[in-house]
């Protein structure tokens, strides 16, 4: 179809941001720093390739994933250690901070709770930035490879995307049904992964991950939390995902608690909102 005169005119209208974040409660960077000083680490997980785990982090401790051996992506789900039905929300959390997350940013859960279950307290690769491609790293625009998409597109059968990673591992750690614990993954936030949308099609792209092996991510646990991690059977996510021919590496996750005896944390309240939708 030929563009309308006012073409021209109607892109050049300038955007507006969705939701102002002026208001959001800010975490206190020094604060926390000095409060990550007091946490012990009293345990660690070693996520093998092309699989899954999951670790569980007390409220006001704190967990580490890092790169141990080569360049490898992470696909998280978080959930509030005694509710599966509180989750981890990565399209609001995009939302609120935006596609990729960083330092002093937070995992928001999902509705009704919606309140920070997760801060980033440290994050080795916050000098990557946003590439010439458009690309940066932590994303949650993407939604995790799943085998559903792939038998779509391919018609093959595999059994090591993170999608389906993740579920062995909660329905290993909860004792679920693997059907029942498959309704309880969700979008993940992709550790280390390099995405971005290129600007001809608007697809999503991703690309070499600048992660190394000594390169982390560190965050708060709000609340109680369960968590589950999968390395990508994309590896850096250089080439392809759901492949068993890219090189995949151990992903490496190390729990830290607040010592014996401190004070309880004080974990955010539940959404205020009176869930009366207007009746």
């Amino acid at each position: 179809m030929s563009c309308p005169e006012d073409a021209a005119a109607r892109k050049a209208i300038p955007p507006v941001i969705c939701y102002p974040v002026e208001a959001l409660p800010r975490p206190d960077p020094a604060a926390l720093a000095q409060h990550r000083t007091t946490l012990e680490k009293v345990e660690q997980v070693r996520v093998p390739p092309r699989d899954a785990a999951c670790f569980r982090v007390p409220a006001g401790g704190a967990f580490r994933i890092s790169s141990i051996e080569g360049p490898q992506v992470g696909d998280l789900n978080l959930w509030n250690a005694h509710d599966l039905s509180e989750r981890f929300y990565s399209g609001k959390t995009r939302a609120l901070h935006g596609t990729h997350v960083t330092t002093g940013e937070r995992l928001w859960s999902s509705f009704p709770f919606l309140r920070p279950m997760a801060t980033i307290l440290e994050d080795s690769l916050d000098w990557y930035g946003i590439d010439p491609h458009g690309g940066s790293v932590h994303d949650v625009i993407g939604t995790r490879c799943d085998p559903y998409t792939n038998t779509l597109l391919t018609g093959g059968l595999y059994h090591h995307c993170c999608h389906s990673n993740l579920t062995r591992a909660l329905a290993a750690e909860t004792g679920l049904p693997l059907a029942e614990a498959e309704t309880h993954v969700h979008d993940v936030l992709n550790v280390f992964m390099c995405t971005g949308f290129t600007r001809d099609t608007g697809q999503y792209f991703m690309k070499a991950s600048p992660v190394r092996p000594g390169d982390y991510l560190d965050f708060l646990a709000e609340i109680d939390l369960l968590g589950a991690l999968s390395a990508c059977p994309g590896g850096d996510c250089s080439s392809e995902h759901s492949s068993d021919t890219a090189a995949c590496y151990p992903l490496l996750v190390e729990i830290f608690a607040p010592p014996t005896g401190a004070a309880a944390w004080p974990g955010p309240a539940v959404n205020g909102y009176d869930r009366s939708h207007g009746t």
